[in-house]
């Protein structure tokens, strides 16, 4: 199975300032189609550096991809820091030339001499068309310590990159004959270390392979096994994904591309939903806004404007807003005052001794459904965590809530 590195390029991208996306766009193509991925790496815009970096990762991997540092200007070094690695120099490649010389043209402009750079190639590289920008590719077919070796170069703006990979870079890559096939389990109200415990040896062993990832939605748990073919590698996961799933059921609200939101908007099943928030600033709401059942909300932390929603000054004194008592209330008046089917409350402390405190409650009128969560953080992330546990509830209860 082919070895293959990133490295992302550019200080921007060192300093923080963006986001690497494309690097983990990539990561995940990769692992799709059966390509093991050791490293990734992040250079600032640095020729020495970039050298060695191509330098290191070729004497480990089979196939490199860099992204970024194929602009005009003189701080991209991706195509000088390829060719310094190979040993090979680079010169002005009329057919790209002529080409680059015409998009400028057809926009009444006169092309830039800096732009000439974007035009060479080296022995061992190929061009790779960019249809979206001005920045070609590279693809390098070399040896290094007598092994073959494939180098892509890709644009760093992410429309340009993805489409470059799929048109370009893909049909030329000797991918692996193998076959992957993989099953990400969503969960909640569970640790990754409990977790961890439950699944016990399942996570030591190699193929089909059990990995946990914390999440903002709880913590995933990915299934993955490789084969000859996707058969042979369904049947190996199939065993070890049905006892996932069994020893996490309780946790579990969705799989793969599911979300959320999506999973509570399905089991609604033609309900509607209302929602209260106290405390949480709206995360709630956010999370539900593109969903068709969600049907109102307030969204409040007054104890006048709560009391007209439901909560009792009973409540209020003895229990406090911040209390399963209260959000058991809240939940109820969601649906008489909002005038839903069903009621979703969050009540979250941020501030002061109680910060992390959180209960949420889901009601249809006859049957409460409630959670609760204790656990420090800043408030950004207790208003997160909060809203999360609340989508959580209603994703697994609302499926034994018939209509």
């Amino acid at each position: 199975m082919p070895i293959a590195e990133i490295i992302s390029v550019g200080t921007e991208l060192l300093f923080g300032e963006i986001v690497d996306s494309n690097a983990a766009f990539l990561a995940r193509e990769l692992g799709a189609r059966g390509v093991t991925l050791h490293r990734k790496t992040v250079v600032g815009d640095n020729l020495d550096r970039l050298r060695a970096a191509i330098e290191l990762a070729l004497g480990r991997a089979d196939l490199l991809l860099l992204g970024g540092g194929l602009g005009p200007t003189d701080d991209d070094l991706t195509r000088e820091a390829i060719a310094a690695a190979l040993n090979e120099t680079p010169q002005v490649d009329e057919a790209q030339l002529s080409h680059l010389r015409g998009l400028f043209e057809a926009r009444g402009r006169a092309m830039p001499d800096t732009n000439r750079k974007q035009a060479w190639l080296i022995p061992s590289a190929e061009a790779l068309p960019n249809p979206v920008g001005t920045a070609p590719g590279w693809f390098v077919r070399t040896t290094w310590d007598g092994q073959p070796k494939l180098i892509a170069a890709l644009p760093g703006p992410p429309r340009e990159m993805r489409r470059m990979w799929a048109e370009q870079v893909l049909p030329r890559l000797p991918l692996p004959t193998a076959a992957l096939e993989h099953v990400t389990v969503h969960t909640h109200g569970i640790g990754e270390s409990l977790i961890a415990e439950r699944l016990g040896h399942l996570t030591r062993q190699a193929n089909p392979s059990v990995a946990t990832y914390a999440r903002l939605t709880g913590v995933d748990v990915r299934v993955a096994a490789s084969a000859p073919t996707s058969e042979d590698a369904r049947r190996q996961l199939t065993p070890v994904l049905d006892e996932v799933r069994t020893l996490l059921r309780e946790w579990t609200w969705g799989e793969d591309d599911q979300t959320l939101a999506g999973t509570v908007q399905a089991a609604l099943a033609g309900r509607t939903l209302g929602v209260i928030e106290a405390g949480s600033a709206g995360v709630l709401c956010t999370l539900l806004a593109e969903q068709p059942g969600f049907l109102d909300a307030a969204v409040t932390q007054d104890h006048r404007r709560l009391i007209t929603l439901g909560l009792t000054p009973v409540t209020l004194q003895e229990s406090g807003l911040v209390s399963e008592a209260g959000a058991r209330e809240l939940a109820a008046g969601a649906r008489e005052h909002l005038g839903a089917d069903l009621g979703l409350a969050v009540v979250v402390s941020t501030g002061g001794e109680g910060a992390g405190r959180a209960h949420v409650a889901l009601s249809d009128g006859a049957r409460v459904a409630v959670a609760g969560v204790n656990w420090p953080g800043d408030p950004a992330q207790l208003r997160e965590r909060a809203a999360v546990a609340a989508l959580a509830l209603a994703a697994r209860t609302l499926p034994g809530w018939t209509p």
